[in-house]
C-alpha cells in the first residue's frame, strides 16, 4: 500500500491552490524555462496519494519552481547512489555501488506509535526568541496547515500569515510530538532572508487542542539557542474557504 504524500498536499494547501490550480502552475513553470510538461489534476492526485513516489526530473524542477522548496521537502525520496553488499567471489562480501536512481529505503514508523486524535487542520503557531542585535524578545506568529498521516505531522505556514515561511515535520508518540522546523526569514526583514532550522519537542494536551514545548536552534553567533513554542488549534477544516479565512496575519 502506498503512503500518501502529506508534505506535498500541505504545501499545495498552504499556497491556497486546488489540484487543478497546482497542475496549471506546474505546467506554466515548465513553459517559462523551456521545459514543457503535461501536469494535470490526475498527476497531482497520484503524487499526493503516494502512487508516484519520484517525479521525473522535468516535473521535479517545475515543482521546485512553483513551491520554492527542494524536491526532498515535498515528500519525495531523493534519488541517490547507495552502497550495497555484493559477493566478493571468495565466500565473503564487499560493498559495491547500487545502480543509480535507487531511492533510499523509507523508515517505517515504530509499531508502538499511537495517536489519540487526528490533529489535521489549521493551527496558530507561536514561538518566542531573543534578538541579541536588538537586545529584546520577539514573538513569531504563523497560521499553519497541519496534516496527519499515521504518527506523522506535516505543517506549512499559510503565505498571508507571515513574510517568513515556516515548515515543521513531527512524529507523534503518545502525547509527545518531536521533530524539526525550518524558517526562511523575509528578505526585507531584520535577518535579510536568512534560513534558520532546528529541533522541536511539544507536549500535547489531553484535549488535543494545544501543543506546547521548546525549540532548539543555532544563532547568528554560531551558538545554540532555545525558547518556548506552542501550537493552538483553530479549525479541523482544510477546505479552501477555511484556508482563505486564516490566510492573514494572526493577532498578536
Amino acid at each position: 500500500m502506498s503512503t500518501p504524500n502529506a508534505a506535498l498536499r500541505a504545501v499545495r494547501l498552504g499556497l491556497l491552490m486546488s489540484q487543478d490550480d497546482f497542475a496549471r502552475a506546474v505546467r506554466e513553470a515548465g513553459t517559462r524555462v523551456g521545459e514543457p510538461n503535461d501536469a494535470n489534476k490526475r498527476l497531482i492526485q497520484r503524487w499526493e496519494a503516494g502512487t508516484t513516489q519520484a517525479p521525473r526530473p522535468v516535473y521535479a524542477r517545475a515543482l521546485e519552481s512553483v513551491t520554492g522548496l527542494p524536491i526532498e521537502a515535498l515528500g519525495f525520496a531523493p534519488r541517490l547512489i547507495l552502497d550495497q553488499v555484493t559477493a566478493d567471489g571468495k565466500g565473503g562480501h564487499d560493498l559495491g555501488t547500487a545502480p543509480s536512481g535507487i531511492a533510499p529505503p523509507t523508515a517505517q514508523p515504530s509499531s508502538d506509535t499511537r495517536t489519540r486524535s487526528n490533529y489535521s487542520g489549521v493551527w496558530l503557531s507561536r514561538y518566542e526568541y531573543f534578538s541579541s542585535g536588538r537586545d529584546a524578545t520577539f514573538t513569531g506568529l504563523h497560521y499553519v496547515v497541519l496534516l496527519q498521516h499515521g504518527g506523522r505531522l506535516t505543517a506549512r505556514s499559510l503565505p498571508g500569515s507571515s513574510d517568513s515561511p515556516l515548515t515543521m515535520d513531527l512524529e507523534v508518540d503518545g502525547h509527545v510530538a518531536t521533530g524539526t522546523w525550518t524558517e526562511q526569514t523575509a528578505t526585507s526583514g531584520h535577518y535579510r532572508g536568512a534560513r534558520y532550522h532546528g529541533a522541536i519537542q511539544l507536549l500535547i494536551e489531553p484535549t488535543g487542542r494545544r501543543m506546547s514545548g521548546k525549540w532548539v536552534g543555532f544563532g547568528r553567533e554560531f551558538d545554540v539557542n532555545t525558547g518556548p513554542w506552542e501550537l493552538v488549534y483553530q479549525t479541523a477544516s482544510t477546505h479552501q474557504s477555511a484556508l482563505h479565512e486564516y490566510n492573514r496575519r494572526p493577532d498578536a
